[in-house]
């Protein structure tokens, strides 16, 4: 993931700077999904950016949404994990849709943060079940609300199918008024009519809250445990 910028309106643009390497769980289900990057700004500059990340689940085996920070205008701090879940948990998140309050800065930043997920990472396209949720911070991303959820299950046979697999809806967005609510806007499929696919894009009515809690996030991706070998005994024959 790389970054870079411009201070001219978009009439010449910096160097790229690298934002971090990405580790992507391959989602199940045959998704048009890919890690792609939701991007917003606080108040004082800083620009946070969430993707979806396997480093703290072991082996990889489930994403996280995560999110980096800038500390520069080329540097970025390490990704931090957004604690919907635990790591131990079967669920698979991806495709954020980021937001920043805008009147908020540093510590007191207000985050808005939408996503998807499969309940059970592991599942067949048959029974894979397709939900959106929604989670909040009102301190930067150093903590978080309970999750909530938004939509489903929806099941893949109601998703339209592309040459790059089903599409759920990769142009979700969320947007945090300043001092306000949290509004996401993302696709939600329902049951099909015969051949007729039916897929709306979806906003809650009058918004969200964004409360915080007291879910950590966290910054230590997980640890691959190496073998384990007990040293052989070796007998002494006496002389």
């Amino acid at each position: 993931m790389c970054s870079f910028h411009s201070t001219n309106g978009g009439a010449s643009w910096s160097a790229t700077a690298q934002v971090a390497s990405v580790q992507h769980h391959t989602v199940a289900g045959s998704l048009r999904e890919t890690p792609l990057p939701s991007a917003a700004v606080d108040a004082d500059g800083t620009v946070y950016v969430a993707w979806a990340d396997c480093r703290f689940r072991p082996g990889c085996r489930s994403n996280d949404i995560v999110i980096a920070k800038s500390t520069s205008e080329t540097t970025w701090a390490a990704p931090v994990r957004v604690p919907i879940d635990a790591t131990s948990s079967t669920v698979d998140h991806f495709t954020p849709g980021l937001a920043v309050d805008p009147s908020t800065l540093g510590g007191s930043t207000h985050i808005g943060l939408t996503y998807y997920y499969y309940p059970q990472a592991s599942c067949s396209q048959s029974a894979c079940r397709l939900d959106a949720g929604f989670i909040s911070s009102v301190n930067g991303g150093a903590s978080w609300s309970a999750a909530t959820q938004l939509a489903g299950p929806m099941k893949l046979s109601w998703l339209p199918d592309t040459s790059e697999g089903l599409m759920f809806g990769d142009y979700i967005a969320t947007a945090v008024l300043a001092g306000g609510k949290a509004y996401p806007v993302f696709p939600v499929s329902s049951v099909p009519t015969g051949s007729t696919l039916h897929q709306a894009m979806d906003a809650p009515a009058g918004g969200l809250p964004v409360t915080g809690g007291s879910r950590i996030a966290t910054d230590r991706p997980a640890i691959a445990t190496a073998p384990r070998y007990r040293p052989a005994t070796v007998p002494l024959t006496a002389r």
